[in-house]
């Protein structure tokens, strides 16, 4: 699928604009804790990166056998989720840089996150992102979350733009599967690098664009050109 140029640019959120997956895991492990489970690992968490909060909490809630709904349980943890954000919300700075050149450029971008529409507000505004986003559309507004792309579809239709038209920009191989399910392109940059000598998850080896080292290897320039040509 080679579109004639790029119309818009959809950004996950969650460890591709913000570096707040260490965020999500405290929230997680805190939630966790206060429902009497112990020792939750970042191992345990990392299989759940790019996965809506709520389908998360749902196969947490029955690994671990919580009584508590899991509503409720998702009410708590964005409380939790939220107060760690205010005080501790960090952009990646090639992927600031890269929002910057593209408003600069004219093209449209959207926000696409598992996270709740609060958390998206928050993370924005706390990262000093906010108004740099013409729309932007949480996995509690739409039927499914990621590897599902309605999330996607809906940024999309919010912006305007034809999914063929489109190119997301992720961290986990769920995201780049939702985007892929909703025709568009993406550009890969792994929160969690394949170890040396391994391959990347057959996801991120069918994006577009793929930075197999992550946020270290990424660059706004190299993106933007890509993106741009």
């Amino acid at each position: 699928m080679t579109p004639a140029h790029t119309a818009a640019v959809l950004f996950d959120l969650d460890g591709t604009l913000v570096d707040t997956e260490p965020l999500y895991f405290e929230a997680t492990r805190m939630l966790l804790a206060r429902h009497g489970v112990a020792g939750f690992t970042w191992e345990e968490h990392a299989v759940f990166i790019g996965v809506g909060t709520r389908e998360t909490l749902e196969v947490l809630s029955a690994r671990f056998g919580l009584d508590a709904p899991v509503d409720a349980l998702l009410a708590e943890e964005n409380a939790l989720y939220l107060d760690l954000l205010r005080t501790s919300t960090e952009v990646f700075p090639e992927m600031r840089a890269l929002v910057k050149s593209l408003g600069a450029a004219g093209i449209p971008m959207a926000v696409a996150s598992g996270s709740s529409r609060a958390a998206i507000d928050a993370a924005l505004a706390h990262g000093g992102l906010a108004g740099l986003f013409a729309a932007s559309a949480s996995a509690e507004e739409v039927a499914a979350g990621k590897p599902e792309p309605d999330v996607f579809l809906e940024a999309a239709r919010r912006l305007g733009a034809a999914p063929r038209e489109c190119v997301v920009v992720e961290d986990s191989a769920p995201g780049v599967a939702a985007a892929h399910a909703a025709g568009m392109r993406c550009v890969a940059v792994p929160s969690v690098p394949a170890a040396p000598g391994a391959r990347q998850d057959a996801a991120f080896e069918a994006a577009e664009l793929l930075f197999p080292g992550g946020q270290t290897e990424f660059t706004a320039a190299a993106a933007y050109a890509w993106l741009m040509g």
